[in-house]
């Protein structure tokens, strides 16, 4: 009992030794700034090939993530080790990629959410052991209790990185539909195709048109087929929609297909997924709320015959 106090006290002495040192994180060198601010500069000799989707480069129309929390200026020092041994996962990347999340504050505060899921369980154990409360639990208990609430933890980040990538892919699914009906106006209006594309990404606003709107700057810069660059845009957002547009207005600028039809069946089409996907969602809902109505009827009969029938019970 005495070596399970020592390993509790010693893992809740690590996770506040990490919780310090993240919220009072080591300055960089000056010339490590230096040397990362211009890195980051466009140089003056050409345009900046950097592609739109970097969350580590910021842009005029795609600006830097958001500063990091304690969880992750806590688990710094143990970025870099994760990134060696290959995470985050690719499909991770891509998630974090959407949302314009670095990869190291993920992988840091994935370190961070482990350490303490870790200290938990031997930190509660080594309490009750100083407090004298005997709970015949021994070393295994503490020891799998750390193993599983460690893993549960690490893994706690990536499952909150992919539910807000889906909520993200759905709500740039929903900016891609009225993407779609503002470029069968311009080509309505007898605009070409990459006229059409740049009057479209112009009009619209948010995180979605600003994606599709530097998507084009950059194929324009670099003197790339636009739909290509939305293809490949399609791809590292993980959106096939996106792919498939990008096919649909390839064909009509190296083929001269009509595209106008094509687009605006796949712009109701985008329209009719969501709102079957929000009917599906409505009455998902629906049946979730049956079982707690279900408890709450029950113990309503349950307060009401229950004086009823202990009084012909007591009667007997």
């Amino acid at each position: 009992m005495n070596g399970l106090v020592l390993a509790a006290g010693g893992g809740v002495g690590a996770g506040v030794a990490l919780v310090v040192r993240g919220m009072v994180p080591p300055r960089p060198p000056l010339a490590q700034t230096i040397a990362a601010l211009r890195q980051r500069r466009v140089g003056t000799g050409g345009p900046d090939r950097r592609p739109p989707w970097d969350p580590s480069q910021p842009s005029a129309d795609h600006p830097a993530a958001p500063a990091s929390g304690w969880a992750a200026r806590a688990g710094r020092p143990a970025a870099a080790g994760l990134a060696r041994v290959g995470l985050p996962t690719a499909r991770t990347r891509a998630d974090l990629a959407l949302l314009d999340r670095p990869a190291a504050v993920h992988l840091a505060e994935q370190a961070t959410t482990a350490v303490v899921g870790a200290v938990v369980v031997p930190a509660v154990a080594g309490i009750l052991a100083v407090a004298g409360v005997d709970t015949a639990a021994g070393w295994v208990l503490p020891a799998w209790g750390c193993l599983l609430l460690g893993a549960a933890g690490f893994a706690v980040p990536t499952f909150g990185v992919r539910a807000n990538a889906a909520a993200r892919r759905a709500e740039f699914v929903h900016a891609l539909g009225s993407f779609l009906d503002l470029v069968v106006i311009g080509l309505a209006g007898g605009a070409g195709v990459e006229a059409a594309l740049t009057q479209a990404s112009s009009v619209g606003h948010g995180w979605a048109f600003d994606r599709l709107r530097h998507a084009l700057q950059v194929a324009r810069i670099t003197r790339t087929t636009p739909w290509a660059v939305l293809a490949e845009l399609g791809v590292t957002l993980q959106v096939p929609v996106l792919r498939e547009v990008a096919a649909a207005v390839g064909l009509a600028g190296t083929e001269g297909a009509k595209v106008r039809t094509s687009l605006a069946a796949k712009a109701s089409g985008l329209r009719l997924r969501e709102l079957t996907s929000a009917e599906a969602a409505a009455a998902s809902a629906t049946e979730q709320m049956t079982l707690p109505v279900i408890v709450m009827f029950a113990g309503f009969l349950l307060f009401i015959g229950f004086p009823a029938v202990n009084h012909v019970l007591g009667a007997l």
